[in-house]
């Protein structure tokens, strides 16, 4: 960027501010409106203006290089696809309701069957990982949400999947559905 000087003709980068420099004081440069007002400035906040011409080459070589180096350092995600077929093939259904987990909850505290439904949740988890299994569903009921909370605890621990509300239709609001993203060979 040029030096600003006395007589040169200046707009503001961040408002509709044309005017006249009036004053240089190192990098805070004064400027009198078209309007007759007189206003202070940084001088990285000023564009010196020449004709439409030198304004246009100005904006243009300042943003040219930014603009290039952007592109060509920028490098497209890797997009998983998802196969029509797969996209509908049936999840393993995996139901967290406690007496679905156990005979009877007579004596258990409510931490203890919230810890069997997380160590259910776990290991069905690793399952299907382990077993290549893409969809599971969790059916966790609506409740107070901490079953739920929790899930999306777990499920935050782990890398290689994603997770969000099973399909309303078939579950309701009770479910949550995961999809482990595999290594393809």
């Amino acid at each position: 960027m040029s030096k600003l000087k006395v007589g040169d003709k200046v707009s503001a980068l961040d408002e509709d501010i044309t005017g006249v420099v009036s004053k240089v004081e190192g990098s805070l440069i004064s400027v009198e409106t078209m309007d007759g007002f007189p206003m202070q400035f940084e001088a990285r906040e000023l564009i010196k203006l020449g004709g439409k011409q030198d304004f246009d080459r100005q904006l243009f070589n300042e943003n040219l290089h930014d603009v290039i180096s952007e592109k060509e350092s920028y490098k497209p995600k890797k997009s998983v696809r998802i196969k029509p077929k797969e996209r509908f093939e049936a999840a393993m259904e995996v139901d967290l309701h406690i007496h679905q987990l156990v005979k009877s909850t007579k004596y258990m505290a409510n931490h203890e069957m919230l810890n069997i439904q997380l160590d259910t949740a776990k290991h069905k988890l690793e399952y299907a990982i382990k077993n290549r299994i893409q969809k599971v569903v969790f059916i966790h009921g609506v409740g107070e949400g901490v079953l739920r909370m929790e899930l999306e605890y777990l499920f935050n621990r782990y890398d290689n999947l994603k997770f969000y509300d099973a399909n309303y239709q078939k579950y309701g609001l009770g479910a949550t559905e995961v999809y482990i993203f595999q290594n393809q060979k």
